[in-house]
């Protein structure tokens, strides 16, 4: 698995990459993982927006993190 932290998620909302939705092809196209790998979200850093994220695994505390602002942590 490649894990992403849920800090560097925050940095693409920051950024304005990301405004609701977070998928694999999103992650591929801003070089945080590859096509073939499997995603991991990590719960590394604050996430401060309500996403909808849909990757292969979730750390408990990511997934809690995720679902406390309202958003869902979609396992693929």
């Amino acid at each position: 698995y490649t894990g992403i932290n849920l800090g560097k998620l925050q940095e693409l909302v920051d950024k304005g990459v990301v405004t609701d939705t977070v998928n694999l092809d999103i992650l591929v196209e801003n070089r945080l993982a590859k096509k073939s790998d499997l995603v991991k979200i990590l719960g590394g850093g604050e996430l401060k927006t309500k996403l909808k994220i849909s990757v292969h695994k979730f750390t408990a505390s990511a997934k809690e993190a995720v679902e406390k602002l309202g958003g869902e942590a979609i396992t693929l």
